[in-house]
């Protein structure tokens, strides 16, 4: 690792994602591409504590780093997580894992690295939603947009912004924060529009399913409870982004993440409910696009953050 590419090598930065329900990290290449063998993940959840992360976080960036290619130059670590964030600190205060609040999980990235590498490992943190919206400018759905919003639904809602090719964090770090506002007076997107928020709505509603997986093959099959909690969602995500494009002036916004999947129209209705509930025509004509790089973007937009 140094200042300077050794001669004939390429660099390669470690990247690492921590989402509600699973933390992982891979080797990734300057051209975005994840080193083969070097990806692995670790549980997470709602009962994740200090320890536990800690733990996770050394046992993948051990794996990952084992893979370092002998024709690579090591650059350093990104890290994305589900926020809120505190960018300066490098903690982290995530809605889904109360125990884990205060963990200093950039301190934790780069203790574990440097102790695999023996030398000191510059170490670059940000929220996971920025960290998707860096690679979708980069190299996936939203390449070229004047400006653009990424997000991800999944166990939460949350997404970034990339403005002339350009990440804007924020002055915390946490802009793109969608899952936080309000779908309602009462919840917030995030609360209606999350895979477990749908999945508890269809069961509040007489469905008897327990998964998103569940929710996805019983609508797919018409029953008209799982078909309805996947429609509520989507209509909840296309109302806030209504919102954020009229504020922004997007032009476009692309969508992934788990929940995203559980139906094959699902983007098609977060369109059309953008469109319905946009105020202006300019908000109107965003365009909602599927993610282009699926569930390896926040990893690479993670080592965008010292690739790039």
């Amino acid at each position: 690792m140094s200042g300077a590419l050794g001669a004939g090598k390429s660099a390669v930065a470690l990247a690492v994602d921590v989402g509600g329900t699973k933390l992982e990290a891979a080797l990734v290449r300057a051209d975005g591409t994840v080193v083969e063998g070097t990806r692995s993940r670790r549980p997470t959840g709602s009962a994740a504590t200090f320890a536990s992360m800690r733990a996770a976080i050394e046992a993948v960036v051990a794996h990952a780093l084992a893979g370092l290619p002998a024709d690579a130059e090591f650059v350093g670590a990104g890290v994305g997580s589900a926020g809120p964030i505190d960018r300066e600190a490098g903690t982290i205060d995530p809605v889904n894992m109360p125990d884990a609040r205060g963990f200093d999980l950039r301190g934790a990235v780069r203790d574990a690295a440097s102790t695999v590498l023996g030398l000191p490992v510059p170490t670059v943190f940000a929220h996971d939603g920025g960290c998707l919206a860096l690679a979708e400018a980069w190299l996936g759905a939203t390449a070229g947009a004047a400006a653009s919003l990424s997000i991800v639904v999944s166990t939460g809602v949350g997404g970034g912004f990339v403005v002339d090719g350009t990440y804007l964090p924020g002055a915390s770090g946490n802009a793109g924060h969608l899952g936080q506002v309000h779908a309602t007076p009462e919840l917030t997107v995030e609360q209606v529009a999350s895979g477990p928020a749908s999945v508890a709505w269809a069961v509040s509603q007489g469905w008897s399913g327990e998964r998103g997986e569940d929710l996805a093959r019983d609508a797919a099959g018409g029953d008209r409870i799982a078909r309805a909690a996947i429609e509520r969602s989507a209509g909840a995500v296309g109302a806030a982004l209504a919102d954020a494009s009229t504020l922004v002036d997007l032009e476009v916004v692309a969508i992934g993440g788990g929940f995203s999947r559980v139906a094959a129209d699902y983007v098609d209705l977060v369109r059309e409910a953008l469109t319905a509930t946009a105020a202006h025509g300019y908000s109107r004509r965003t365009r909602v696009v599927r993610s282009g790089l699926g569930d390896e973007g926040p990893l690479i937009g993670a080592a965008a953050l010292v690739l790039r």
